[in-house]
């Protein structure tokens, strides 16, 4: 992934299927105190459309007391939450994507956030690190 991408995104690879990853992002995102919100299949979505495409799924997750604290500063942050975590099928692997919170203060500069973004994209790497790693669930 290029320089600028990675301003924006963090990555992880996996060999798991994206059934078997989703599966682990789920589970890891509930040992770290968030909560999953939705899953959308995208591939189903877009195939009913008549756009066929390989695997991707979306899931939404959300840890409350994070999104109260940024929603105290400002409303409109509300645009970038719940925080998606993408895992989809590329150049044969497996691959577990977020947008990266800190990428927040790019788009609302003194907003007063302290150290919460910080403190998601931390949560949230561990998250897509973990279920990367993690056995698979039989």
């Amino acid at each position: 992934m290029d320089m600028e991408r990675e301003r924006f995104a963090y990555t992880a690879t996996t060999d798991k299927t994206v059934d078997e990853a989703v599966a682990a992002v789920e589970a890891k995102t509930a040992e770290k105190g968030f909560r999953v919100l939705g899953r959308h299949n995208v591939a189903a979505l877009l195939a009913e459309k008549g756009f066929p495409r390989g695997p991707m799924q979306i899931v939404e997750v959300c840890g409350a007391k994070y999104a109260h604290r940024v929603l105290q500063a400002d409303n409109l942050i509300s645009i970038f939450l719940p925080c998606p975590i993408s895992v989809y099928e590329e150049g044969g692997r497996t691959v577990i994507a977020t947008m990266r919170p800190t990428a927040i203060d790019a788009f609302f500069p003194g907003a007063g956030l302290g150290g919460v973004p910080e403190e998601v994209e931390g949560i949230l790497k561990a998250i897509i690190d973990e279920a990367a790693r993690a056995p698979v669930a039989v």
